[in-house]
């Protein structure tokens, strides 16, 4: 069917649309994510060689038993889609970052393993990244201004955690 020709949707309620307190809030919110984003991203090219993402893969099989996941966790872990993984992990396993290893229960499944290199390559950019992290964000804010965050982040988390037989999630894509 040609959109064009497409019946207009019913009109639904009137959307509660945000006064400029709310839209100002919203706006410095997206700001500031997507410049604390950037920053961590550009010190991690700059001082490691990796965007973010790739470190974010790294500390979370670095933490996993055995320093091992299966691709499909991971990738619900990182809030990604199996392909953006997948391209990721090659470069990982290009580099000697990570290996894959086939799972012997699941013809299909894989495991993302960190490899000893991988490790070193973590413990060597971890303390920089830190460092960027609390400059940009711990350092800015008192103790209890960081306390309201961590309550706040953990509400806004909780409320839009997906009901997975319901949702198109991209871990599942």
């Amino acid at each position: 069917m040609d959109p064009a020709s497409a019946p207009a949707p019913a009109p639904g309620p009137e959307p509660r649309w945000l006064d400029d307190s709310e839209r100002h809030l919203w706006l410095t919110y997206l700001q500031a994510t997507t410049l604390l984003e950037d920053h961590l991203d550009r010190q991690l090219q700059r001082d490691a060689g990796m965007p973010h993402l790739y470190y974010a893969i790294l500390v979370h099989l670095s933490q996993a038993p055995r320093r091992r996941l299966r691709m499909t966790q991971l990738a619900k872990n990182l809030k990604i889609t199996r392909s953006r993984l997948s391209h990721a992990a090659a470069r990982l396993e290009q580099r000697g970052w990570m290996v894959r290893e086939d799972c012997p229960s699941d013809k299909r499944g894989q495991f993302a393993v960190l490899s000893e290199d991988g490790r070193e390559v973590l413990r060597r950019s971890a303390p920089g990244h830190v460092g960027a992290v609390r400059q940009a964000l711990f350092d800015r804010l008192s103790p209890g201004q960081q306390k309201s965050l961590g309550e706040i982040m953990e509400i806004i988390a909780e409320g839009l955690q997906p009901d997975e037989a319901d949702a198109d999630l991209p871990w599942l894509r």
